[in-house]
């Protein structure tokens, strides 16, 4: 499908054009999110209905060249998560890249957020990864590691992220690609870690409680604006932050 690139400079962009606009860096923490015209990252408890053809088409891009996926426990649980399959579309990029065949998951849990059984433990073609910490209950932890999950302890009393980020750039996952939720945002962003937000902006109105796309304490972050694509009614825009 082709999009039109608006900023910096007006182009049409194929497939490929597209795979080249959003590949990573070497080193790269991308954050994904889809949200309505009014701010809202929700519609009935999941982002699904603000997701457009387009905003489907970056979202496969950034897994698909991505190292690794990125989630908080709460945003796999409730949106039903599981394991990265890809399909031939995906298989190639990923070879042309030279990435790993398939990109695990990681998921950001202090303990009962995460059940043993939730689908993106155990529906998975590679082991998963939990990310947690040292308060985690250890019958929690033990219960992760049964379903063939790597189970990595980063902090005492909560997830120090940095820690978490830095095991996985040891185990060869430079390029983080973070579908949510808010909650793990807004950590991200105030420990200083996020490079990147692709942030698709869906033609719809929707009032109401649903909350933004980053959540937790204030944090002062500037961004710059990359690209600017439409497609459909469609925004889909790139900032970079700025250190």
């Amino acid at each position: 499908m082709d999009v039109w690139q608006i900023w910096p400079e007006q182009a049409q962009l194929d497939e490929q054009a597209l795979e080249r606009r959003y590949s990573y860096p070497d080193r790269w923490l991308v954050v994904n999110f889809v949200s309505s015209a009014d701010g809202a990252v929700e519609s009935g408890g999941h982002s699904a209905p603000l997701s457009t053809p387009p905003d489907r088409v970056v979202y496969h891009l950034g897994s698909d060249l991505a190292d690794v996926v990125l989630l908080g426990a709460g945003t796999a649980v409730g949106e039903g998560f599981h394991g990265v399959r890809p399909d031939e579309l995906t298989a190639r990029r990923r070879a042309e890249y030279g990435l790993a065949p398939v990109a695990p998951i990681a998921v950001v849990s202090t303990g009962p957020t995460l059940p043993p059984d939730a689908p993106v433990l155990t529906d998975v073609l590679v082991p998963s990864i939990v990310l947690t910490c040292g308060d985690a209950p250890v019958e929690q932890r033990r219960a992760w590691a049964g379903t063939g999950s790597e189970v990595i302890v980063a902090g005492r009393d909560r997830v120090d992220l940095g820690v978490a980020r830095a095991a996985l750039e040891e185990r060869g996952l430079h390029r983080i690609d973070c579908e949510g939720g808010p909650t793990l945002f807004g950590s991200l962003l105030a420990k200083g870690l996020v490079d990147e937000l692709r942030l698709t902006l869906a033609p719809m109105l929707l009032s109401g409680p649903a909350g933004r796309i980053a959540a937790g304490a204030p944090v002062d972050a500037r961004l710059r604006l990359d690209s600017v694509l439409t497609q459909a009614d469609t925004l889909l825009m790139r900032y970079l932050v700025e250190r």
